[in-house]
């Protein structure tokens, strides 16, 4: 993995953010954005994915946590691939803790493909992480949910999806919220009306105010 784009915090560093875009993008397609919300506390790490033969874009060499086969609800997903992108989540995090940020004082977050891989890391975790930003996104691996949690039940997430998404249906996403609210306690599911696969000012600012919540 190339190294991340790193935004320092602006003061003393007491938390931190680490986001993963979605597929064929950088750390840099986020970190504007992400800078222009966090709080001056807040460390954010934007890693860009590995580029790798992508099978739903015809093997297609680009950046990607793990294999994408398809995004039909239920079909085959690619189960190691997604093991390995979350262990270097897990080892970013650590790398946090090292430094002195507790774990509940960071948050995981990502869109698309990368607030996948977001919530799959956070629930795998064996520490209870601030919270988790999942953006227009599904849970991977969800028939091994509750089995698979190793972390509290009452790890926030924040799940967001416009109602026009072209390309990670907003039912997959309603779906992966009810899954989540059947075993975690804190789940948040908010639609955009009218935003397709993308983000947009609103979402953004909801984004900044839950982030704020979480570590202030």
């Amino acid at each position: 993995m190339s190294a991340p784009v790193i935004v320092e915090a602006t003061v003393k560093q007491t938390a931190t953010l680490i986001f993963m875009h979605g597929l064929g993008d950088t750390g840099h397609g986020w970190s504007s954005a992400l800078a222009a919300i966090r709080p001056p506390f807040m460390k954010v790490i934007c890693p860009t994915a590995p580029t790798q033969p992508v099978s739903l874009n015809a093997g297609f060499r680009m950046p990607s946590w793990f294999d994408l086969k398809t995004l039909d609800i239920g079909g085959p997903e690619d189960e190691p691939g997604i093991r390995s992108a979350r262990d270097d989540v897990h080892g970013m995090i650590q790398k946090e803790l090292s430094a002195g940020i507790p774990a509940n004082r960071i948050v995981l977050g990502g869109f698309s493909q990368g607030g996948a891989l977001a919530l799959y890391s956070a629930l795998t975790f064996d520490q209870s992480l601030a919270g988790v930003v999942a953006l227009s996104c599904w849970l991977p691996l969800h028939k091994q949910f509750p089995g698979a949690k190793a972390t509290s039940d009452d790890v926030p997430i924040f799940q967001a999806h416009g109602d026009y998404d072209p390309v990670v249906p907003y039912k997959f996403g309603q779906l992966s919220a009810s899954l989540l609210k059947s075993f975690m306690k804190n789940v948040t599911f908010k639609t955009y009306n009218g935003l397709s696969h993308s983000s947009s000012d609103e979402e953004m600012n909801d984004v900044k105010d839950i982030i704020s919540k979480w570590v202030n």
